[in-house]
């Protein structure tokens, strides 16, 4: 009877499974479900169910998933197919049947290994057991299961945090947020493929041991090490960070638009490092790995943010006394900008409190652990200043919290110390908003609002207070976020034994207390257009008593945004002389012609200004960064339309310079709306000159749709525009 007992065929029921577990965008011809939820197969058997009951012993789903038998817990599972089943563990259950067939409903725990599994049926006999293989099928995690780890209570949430494939991403300055469209291209059944295959590298020993696959369950573990692979400083990992130089032998990062070329690459040369990424790259490609896999996942950025590779939450830059800023100790650096992810988890790994966003940072900047990854840690403990918890919450803490220490190289060696800010980094915490392209500013979940300088000494001085016995007044402002700050010094040894530390803030109390005798700031525009001078205005205040001289130095520089710069293109300086309690105004102008040729890709410059008295040994300092920004395109579309109905977009770009732009190039693309992308040439724009293009189209998917347009020409490349329509199904008759 065992050997009669035959099935014909066996039904995954696809499209209504990966319908019901909202996966059909990724395949309808393979079986992607979520753990905890049901899905149903059907079993056609060649004969009538009764005849082989007589033999029929019992009947068993067996589940297998890792590259070979393991044998370790979690990886097979063998259950009974009853007529009850169970809602939270393996189990089989007829829910329909006639006389040759069976509808079988089946439940995977929310606790499952995720990845791809075998489906056998196990018939077992009076006499003998035999497996008849059923299909294949890959499960993934469940933000919409309450009993999954990664569960979201908030559907706009999941749908923009797990479905949702076009993102964007924020980079330029506190100042200049700009905001570039990405395509995270999670929705393709290639990216789930190359997705489990790099689940197969994460864990080590993959020829002798595998006892590292049976944590699969967990969304700490996956997310930590697929942080670990989007890097290949230590691993086969996917991308070469780079920050400067010729990116001849790869593709630049600015020109990356989405991360399925990049995953292609990847797989195509044999999981071979993609060259090049920098932070938003990582963080991009990291946000498709784990949306995925079914990881709640976002990009964050952070304006301005602290490498604080000595550990002592003060970052110190330095300069000359011609305001030229000199590259020293660049793990050790503020960043304009820099790009992390943030997944949604419990964590029953540490103590309540701790569940819901963790960060998490794919670049390659610091060894924790063995690895180059950092996080996740719970973005809550990054609040409340907990910088013991793992994974990596201190170097969270300091990239929004470290104060900036600025020291001055003189010409006759000796180094002085001319400022220090407590409030420069972390000043804005950015993300996509849900469902809309507008910009969420999420700085209130990584910190309670910032303090002044005083403030911070206050509390200082209840801690510590040899530190700062000469404050006797209560003062006004956030006492909790000095409290958090100080309660990260007294958890993290490293941060209050440092020499460097201790130097610094002793410096800075007896700045904070000594009034300024000379206040210097630069007025500028924080975004100036490209091929436009800048007006730069240094104020100079004297607040003595009596006149003084005064020497000012004025600079600019060219930098990459993790804060390296270049040699410094212009400087000016003079003499001025200032009455007592007199302010004067110091205009001058940094042309087109001086910064156009010296521009690095994030078109970020550095002004500076350096003055001091004539007869004091005082040094003053002051610096304002200002980006140049691009030309924008211009793209007029309905906000709403009608699947399949013909929609014109129309797109329009203007040349701003003084030259004629050669070799004028629109490339238009859209999910849904553009079918394998368009590109138009032109030859030329003259000077002040514009160009328009009509782009008709056809939706054919519905939803939020995002049309985005790249222009490229011989003095401009990769300026990016985009714009979303709503596309609803249309209305039948």
């Amino acid at each position: 009877m065992g050997q009669a007992f035959q099935i014909v065929k066996c039904d995954l029921n696809t499209r209504k499974n990966n319908a019901e577990h909202r996966t059909c965008e990724i395949s309808t011809r393979t079986l992607i479900v979520r753990r905890g939820q049901r899905f149903t197969i059907t079993l056609h058997f060649r004969k009538k169910i009764k005849k082989y009951l007589k033999n029929l012993k019992k009947l068993s789903l067996v589940m297998q998933t890792g590259p070979r038998s393991t044998g370790f817990q979690g990886t097979e599972h063998e259950f009974a197919i009853t007529s009850l089943g169970d809602k939270k563990s393996w189990s089989a259950a007829v829910e329909f049947r006639d006389l040759q067939s069976w509808t079988l409903s089946v439940t995977t725990p929310a606790s499952a290994l995720v990845g791809r599994y075998t489906l056998q049926m196990k018939v077992t006999t009076a006499l003998h057991s035999s497996l008849h293989k059923l299909g294949e099928f890959i499960l993934l995690f469940n933000p919409w299961c309450s009993e999954d780890d990664v569960f979201l209570n908030n559907e706009a949430q999941r749908q923009e945090y797990i479905l949702n494939e076009d993102g964007i991403i924020y980079r330029g300055t506190e100042s200049n947020i700009q905001s570039h469209p990405w395509n995270f291209g999670q929705c393709d059944e290639e990216v789930l493929n190359i997705c489990l295959q790099l689940l197969d590298i994460t864990f080590p020993g993959l020829d002798t041991d595998q006892r590292d696959f049976v944590k699969r369950a967990s969304p700490v573990h996956v997310s930590r090490n697929i942080c670990a692979m989007l890097n290949c400083n230590d691993d086969k990992g996917i991308l070469v960070g780079k920050w400067s130089g010729e990116y001849d032998d790869g593709t630049p990062p600015e020109r990356w638009k989405g991360s399925l070329p990049i995953l292609r690459q990847w797989l195509a040369t044999h999981c071979q490092p993609v060259r090049y990424g920098q932070c938003w790259v990582f963080a991009a490609v990291m946000s498709s790995v784990l949306r995925c896999l079914g990881i709640p996942t976002r990009v964050v950025t952070n304006f301005n943010s602290a490498n604080d590779a000595e550990g002592n939450l003060v970052v110190n830059e330095y300069y000359d006394e011609h305001g030229a800023k000199i590259n020293k100790g660049r793990n050790n650096s503020i960043w304009n900008f820099h790009i992390w992810n943030e997944c949604w988890m419990m964590r029953k790994d540490l103590p309540v409190g701790y569940d819901g966003w963790q960060a998490l940072d794919a670049t390659p900047q610091e060894k924790n652990g063995g690895k180059f990854c950092c996080g996740p840690t719970p973005v809550q403990a990054i609040k409340e200043g907990d910088v013991d918890l793992i994974y990596d919450s201190a170097l969270f803490f300091a990239a929004v919290n470290a104060d900036c220490a600025v020291w001055l190289y003189h010409d006759d060696g000796h180094l002085e110390k001319v400022s220090c800010n407590t409030k420069y980094v972390g000043n804005n915490i950015s993300t996509k908003g849900v469902g809309s392209d507008r910009c969420e500013d999420i700085t209130h979940s990584y910190k309670y609002p910032e303090a002044s300088s005083f403030w911070r000494r206050w509390v200082g001085s209840l801690v510590n207070p040899e530190r700062s016995s000469s404050c006797k007044t209560t003062p006004t402002g956030s006492l909790k976020e000095s409290e958090v700050f100080q309660k990260a010094l007294e958890k993290n040894k490293a941060y209050r034994t440092s020499p460097e530390d201790r130097r610094s803030r002793r410096t800075l109390h007896a700045m904070l207390e000594e009034p300024s005798r000379l206040l210097v700031t630069i007025q500028s525009k924080s975004s100036i257009i490209f091929g436009k001078d800048i007006k730069v205005s240094v104020i100079v205040s004297n607040r003595n008593p009596v006149g003084m001289t005064l020497q000012l130095a004025m600079g600019a520089q060219s930098f990459h945004y993790n804060g390296v710069a270049n040699k410094q293109f212009w400087n000016e300086e003079l003499h001025s002389s200032l009455m007592a309690n007199e302010e004067k105004t110091i205009t001058t102008r940094i042309a087109y012609s001086q910064y156009e040729k010296v521009l690095l890709e994030t078109n970020l410059l550095r002004i500076t200004a350096v003055a001091k008295n004539a007869d004091a040994s005082s040094t003053f300092f002051a610096q304002q960064d200002v980006t140049i920004s691009k030309p924008s395109i211009t793209i007029e579309m309905p906000e709403k339309a009608q699947k399949y109905d013909l929609v014109t977009a129309r797109i329009t770009f203007t040349n701003p310079l003084p030259e004629s732009l050669d070799d004028c190039v629109f490339a238009v693309e859209g999910r849904g709306l553009v079918s394998n992308g368009r590109t138009y040439r032109f030859r030329t724009i003259e000077p002040g000159g514009s160009l328009t293009q009509l782009v008709h189209f056809t939706p054919t998917q519905t939803g939020l749709r995002r049309l985005n347009v790249d222009f490229d020409c011989s003095k401009f490349q990769d300026i990016q525009g985009f714009k979303s329509m709503e596309v609803l199904t249309k209305a039948t008759p």
